[in-house]
């Protein structure tokens, strides 16, 4: 007696059902390759179940769901059955305790300029009031003897010393994200338009995380040298390097690689 196949075994693999898709959505390879920013001979490599020129499973999961979406296919079903065949996504790890010591730290070092102008307002109002209370006992001959008209001279010199506290304070030479050093390359990601898997690097090639970032989370990394990124989608992602806030640049679900340095921010 024999036992037919189960509905899943018929089910077309990862490669067949994006080829599939692509072919009935009249698409060609190229077309494909142009508007997901893959190039064709990963497209060729996918659609053949061949995943090993995508550079990792991150890589593989962000080409499948930019191909399926092109193709006009939903992409999560697809990752979940590469997940299955390649052993499942690995756990998120944490980012290094020095990059989240260095982002705690942070906040202390911010001046405040509220409480520094109101204390030398404090201190000016106290300097004219001793002043004038000093000049009165010294010289009590004086007074009697000022003509009437002179009265308001005292009074007039009022507003020209405590005008002083109203000048601007200077504007600190700190960057958007405090204690982002100069001889330090800081990095921080925010998911603000959705959810986004990512992965960061040290510049000697040390993993510092890799896994998903929630809509509304963040993360800050520094290195004194090189931050390299992987950004699933890239379109969720609001980015900072240096203090440098970045223009959004990315559509949804691009997958893109970048690298940042000391100084002015340049993608690599």
């Amino acid at each position: 007696m024999s036992i037919g196949n189960s509905p899943e075994d018929d089910r077309p693999s990862i490669g067949r059902a994006l080829q599939q898709a692509r072919i009935a959505a009249g698409l060609t390879v190229e077309e494909v390759s142009s508007s997901t920013r893959v190039r064709i001979p990963i497209v060729h490599a996918i659609e053949e179940d061949d995943f090993s020129r995508c550079g990792g499973d991150v890589y593989a999961r962000g080409h499948i769901r930019n191909i399926a979406r092109a193709v006009g296919i939903d992409p999560e079903p697809l990752v979940e059955r590469y997940d299955g065949d390649h052993g499942g996504r690995p756990a998120p790890t944490p980012a290094a305790p020095l990059f989240e010591a260095e982002r705690i730290r942070s906040e202390p070092r911010r001046p405040n300029w509220t409480a520094a102008m109101v204390a030398a307002i404090v201190a000016v109002i106290g300097f004219v009031g001793f002043t004038l209370f000093n000049g009165g006992d010294d010289k009590p001959s004086n007074t009697a003897q000022v003509a009437e008209g002179s009265k308001p001279d005292k009074t007039a010199a009022k507003p020209t010393t405590t005008t002083k506290p109203a000048d601007p304070p200077p504007v600190p030479s700190e960057s958007a994200i405090a204690a982002a050093p100069r001889d330090k390359v800081t990095v921080k990601l925010g998911a603000s338009q959705g959810k986004s898997w990512i992965s960061v690097k040290d510049h000697n090639g040390r993993l510092l995380f890799d896994g998903l970032l929630l809509e509304g989370e963040s993360k800050t990394f520094q290195d004194k040298e090189r931050i390299d990124l992987v950004l699933g989608n890239a379109g969720a992602i609001e980015l900072f390097v240096n203090g440098k806030k970045l223009q959004d640049r990315f559509e949804p679900g691009q997958v893109e690689r970048l690298t940042y340095t000391k100084g002015d921010p340049e993608a690599g």
